[in-house]
């Protein structure tokens, strides 16, 4: 024997090398995509509830959310997770909130698809002002 690993050895060490490479991607995948907000029975506050402009929206990166303000006063709360694939909604233009991964747009006001290829809408979350600050949750 020459200590020269045979074809067949070598074929099954190639094949659990994909495998463990291909299950470690998409481990990675999940936790960077997977967009699950903290969570907690008691609402979170964001901020003052100024910092929201009437007519447009703000995104709250650490706590994962979008609000907005469609008129002086009502404010709606989204999670800015995109329903497409998990990733985190990251800027807003004209109205909309826009997902980085695949460039989904959803309407700030009501959280409804504006461009897919998402096609559900972002899931709403309970807003309040209480003092003058926005709670969520």
């Amino acid at each position: 024997m020459s200590g020269s690993p045979d074809r067949r050895t070598v074929l099954r060490g190639a094949a659990l090398a994909g495998i463990a490479c291909f299950g470690a991607a998409g481990c990675a995948a999940g936790e960077q995509g997977s967009g699950a907000r903290p969570s907690s029975d008691a609402p979170v506050e964001l901020g003052p509830a100024a910092d929201v402009p009437v007519g447009g929206a703000k995104l709250y990166a650490a706590q994962r959310l979008l609000v907005s303000q469609p008129t002086k006063g009502e404010f709606k709360c989204f999670s800015s997770v995109c329903t497409h694939m998990g990733a985190i909604l990251n800027k807003i233009e004209k109205g909309q909130a826009v997902c980085p991964l695949h460039g989904s747009h959803f309407e700030v006001a009501t959280g409804k698809v504006a461009q897919g290829p998402a096609s559900s809408p972002l899931e709403e979350v309970p807003v309040k002002v209480k003092g003058g600050k926005l709670m969520a949750g």
